[in-house]
């Protein structure tokens, strides 16, 4: 798929959580790939190290891997400020990571609820209050947040995650309004089937399952990528859609 160049893009400080796999690691090749100066945060340090020295080795951009648990909101605000001292003010914000794990509604028990949450939900919002006075500093930035189409389909095997990620959208449409003022830009990007290593491993082994809902629950039957996905991001991050703000953007080939 040919990217698109965003001019403004280059130069601008960028920060990714859960940047090691998946959706994320196509966020930090997309930015990358930009000549953005970009950071992502990860638990996995050993896959975001090696993402590190790949994109280095790719485009000749070393992006910033810092180490962190999300969950620990202590040592969320203290790598944002090593990204921080490290790089400048943050431009854009993409806050990714996240689990969809499977749950049955009765079995949930209050840690399980609360774990849930966190991972999927209140990174979003710390890691959103660190960077703002950044983007106010610089007079202005760009707030992706992650969402799902799950919370809109009424995904049954995921009652907390499609609860977190309907949140976010609320949050998203809040904070736009607060910092709106702050020519700081905040929306979300809600995926359909995203079909990475760990969703193949975990939910969908079976080839003939996935090419079956392609082709029966989604308009345009192909896959949607996480490039696809990296592609809005760049898109919403960019000077391109300076007016573009407090929007939820479904990228999911028309799922239903």
């Amino acid at each position: 798929m040919t990217q698109t160049t965003y001019s403004s893009l280059a130069g601008r400080v960028v920060l990714i959580t859960g940047g090691a796999s998946g959706i994320g690691a196509a966020f930090v090749r997309a930015f990358a790939a930009q000549t953005a100066r970009v950071a992502f945060l990860d638990i996995d340090q050993e896959a975001g190290k090696a993402l590190a020295r790949e994109v280095t080795n790719s485009s000749g951009s070393e992006p910033l891997f810092v180490p962190c648990d999300l969950l620990d909101i202590d040592a969320l605000r203290a790598a944002i400020a090593q990204v921080h001292r490290s790089l400048g003010n943050a431009a854009v914000l993409v806050n990714n990571a996240a689990n969809d794990k499977r749950q049955v509604l009765a079995e949930v028990t209050p840690a399980e609820f609360d774990w849930t949450i966190g991972v999927n939900l209140k990174h979003v919002f710390f890691a959103a209050q660190a960077v703002v006075p950044q983007m106010q500093a610089r007079g202005g930035g760009s707030i992706i947040n992650l969402s799902s189409v799950a919370w809109m389909r009424g995904a049954p095997a995921l009652p907390v995650y499609a609860a977190a990620k309907a949140a976010i959208v609320g949050f998203t449409n809040s904070l736009a309004r607060s910092v709106g003022p702050d020519r700081i830009r905040v929306n979300a990007i809600a995926p359909g089937m995203v079909i990475t290593e760990r969703q193949r491993r975990l939910w969908y082994p079976d080839e003939q399952v996935i090419a079956e809902i392609r082709s029966t629950k989604q308009i345009v039957p192909d896959a949607v990528t996480p490039e696809d996905i990296a592609s809005m991001a760049l898109f919403l991050a960019s000077d391109e859609s300076q007016r573009i703000t407090s929007q939820c953007l479904r990228v999911d080939a028309g799922l239903g």
